[in-house]
């Protein structure tokens, strides 16, 4: 996997979630959530998760996912070493939603609820500047921006039979159908985002990154200079008409660079 190295690669990263336009007029609370750590070999590992809006706990069941996921992976930072092998990745991955799906269902017992009023998507990823290893499950995806200018999206949305059909942690097939990927190479910029962003940020059904999406944004994460200004230009992206002229949903965009 990732091993310590004497040349640690810098990581920025800006993170943002807002409420959908849809939600203000309903007065429903933003049911995305996110979280990020820099672990101190340079590695980072970030989530993100869109809480189902039919689920009345959405919201609690979003932010226990992913705060349970880059708790677990940060926990077992020691199993990150040099592989080659893919399996090694996977195995840690789907070991972390385990994790992170008990802990969910954990909290719908203590609150005598059923799992599904906290259902949210998820995904993790971990990431350095040579490799990222995402698991999803769920609509969203992860795009990398590689040395050369390109944004290739290592997930994509799946592709139901229904509209706005989708896949859950708490799903009883979640686990057997979540995506898993390796993708080695040079990582310049990264990002992840819930689904209210995918038909702005991929060509659809292709799944294929929309690369004047991404440009500007890697551009953005790679200048970050000040941590808290930066985030609010995220949000105020995220509420520009440009955005919300195409999307009602509550909307995750977690946005990172890799310098050496």
């Amino acid at each position: 996997m990732i091993e310590d190295r004497k040349e640690i690669s810098k990581c920025r990263v800006v993170a943002a979630s807002v409420m959908g336009t849809s939600h203000e007029k309903r007065s429903q609370p933003c049911q995305d959530a996110h979280k990020w750590k820099i672990l101190p070999n340079g590695v980072l590992v970030a989530a993100v998760a869109d809480g189902a809006g039919s689920a009345t706990l959405a919201e609690i069941g979003a932010e226990i996912a992913v705060t349970t996921a880059v708790k677990t992976i940060a926990k077992h930072r020691h199993r990150l070493i040099v592989s080659e092998n893919d399996e090694d990745w996977h195995q840690l991955l789907t070991e972390t939603l385990k994790i992170a799906r008990e802990a969910v269902e954990k909290e719908a017992q203590v609150r005598e609820v059923k799992p599904r009023d906290l259902a949210s998507t998820l995904i993790l990823a971990i990431a350095s500047s040579e490799l990222i290893a995402v698991a999803q499950i769920g609509d969203g995806a992860a795009v990398v921006g590689d040395g050369e200018g390109n944004a290739i999206a290592v997930t994509v949305p799946p592709c139901g039979e229904y509209i706005n059909e989708t896949i859950f942690l708490i799903s009883d097939n979640a686990l057997e159908t979540v995506q898993l990927r390796v993708w080695r190479g040079q990582v310049s910029h990264l990002a992840i985002f819930s689904d209210g962003l995918q038909m702005l940020a991929l060509k659809m059904p292709e799944g294929v990154a929309h690369v004047p999406f991404f440009s500007p944004l890697f551009k953005f994460v790679g200048q970050v200079e000040d941590e808290v200004e930066a985030k609010k230009q995220l949000e105020s992206f995220l509420r520009s008409p440009r955005v919300t002229e195409r999307t009602d949903d509550d909307l995750t965009l977690l946005l990172a660079s890799f310098l050496v």
